[in-house]
């Protein structure tokens, strides 16, 4: 079993479960009794380590993990997050405001029945907002007993740093995999540097790297990866090439392409910590096992010539969202 790592003063194993795709994203979702069976199987098997937000499905994943765990809630670390704001035609706006900040946590506590978060986001760096009024307001909620740390997500060094000079941040989240390899333009240099743990979301590029999707027609209408030009033509068709090497890869190692994702962003940082999400539990115990495995470093430098910022194609995010983003870009 892989060694624990730490966020904050909680340790916990080096993958954790991302539970947005049980409420929406990605394609349907499943039935309330197939997320809970996900969910539970989870915590059988050692995950101890569960994220969610206040955006996803709208409150319903909060609510849906409140009710299922309610009678496990000391077997994991539970994280939520604000920030994003779905206003009642559906638009996505930012609201990192102190108001804004205290209102969704007192939301998301009611949605998922308790009275204690252990780890709390903001979603987005709200840029209306100065990040140290933001954090303020967490603070408060620290000093209220209402949360246990600080989290920022897709915040840049510069931010994080701001951030950390008001209250020490526990956790910095944002996209990482070897087709998004933005944070290492600075924010994990950041990290090492102030002890903030780095967590990695969507290191199997939103599936692409569990070698799972082959057509953008197979994705089902509403699925977020629709609108991301990775998976528009023709640069799907040109990342899709990616995969042949890819699957040799895995395949000389003896693992599944997903695991070797996992396993590539796990050596990146011995201290790093990544929440793959699933709706499957094979998928699930699949990539929990990722952990152990171990690359060498001749298998690392194949990867990483492989795929990288420059032979994949495409933004990470449509130009639409690219303002609620603050980390650093490659240009």
């Amino acid at each position: 079993m892989a060694a624990k790592r730490r966020i904050g003063h909680f340790e916990v194993a080096p993958v954790g479960l991302g539970c947005m795709s049980l409420s929406h994203a990605y394609g349907v979702p499943p039935s309330e009794e197939d997320a809970a069976r996900v969910l539970h199987r989870a915590l059988d098997i050692g995950y101890d380590h569960l994220d969610t937000a206040a955006l996803y499905g709208a409150g319903h994943n909060e609510t849906l993990v409140g009710r299922v765990l309610k009678d496990r809630r000391g077997e994991f670390m539970l994280a939520s997050k604000c920030g994003i704001v779905i206003d009642p035609d559906g638009t996505r706006r930012l609201d990192c405001s102190p108001a804004a900040v205290e209102q969704v946590l007192d939301d998301s506590l009611r949605r998922l029945g308790l009275d204690h978060i252990d780890l709390y986001y903001l979603h987005r760096v709200d840029p209306k907002v100065p990040i140290e009024d933001s954090v303020g307001a967490l603070v408060r909620a620290v000093e209220a007993g209402k949360i246990g740390a600080i989290g920022l997500s897709e915040a840049s060094a510069a931010t994080l740093r701001r951030a950390h000079a008001v209250h020490p941040i526990a956790a910095l989240q944002s996209e990482y995999s070897l087709w998004t390899r933005n944070p290492e333009i600075a924010t994990l240099e950041a990290c090492r540097e102030l002890g903030v743990t780095f967590v990695a979301f969507s290191s199997l590029a939103r599936a692409f790297l569990a070698d799972t999707i082959h057509d953008p027609s197979e994705l089902v209408k509403g699925d977020i990866r629709l609108s991301m030009p990775r998976f528009q033509q023709p640069n799907f068709a040109k990342n899709v090439e990616l995969l042949v090497e890819y699957r040799e890869i895995a395949a000389g190692v003896g693992i599944t392409p997903a695991q070797l994702a996992l396993a590539w962003v796990l050596h990146r940082d011995p201290t790093l910590v990544t929440i793959p999400g699933t709706t499957s539990v094979p998928h699930l115990e699949d990539n929990l096992a990722a952990a152990d495995i171990v690359l060498d470093g001749a298998v690392m430098a194949r990867l990483e010539a492989l795929i990288n910022q420059s032979t994949v194609h495409g933004h990470r995010y449509p130009a639409a969202q690219l303002p609620m983003i603050d980390t650093e870009d490659y240009a």
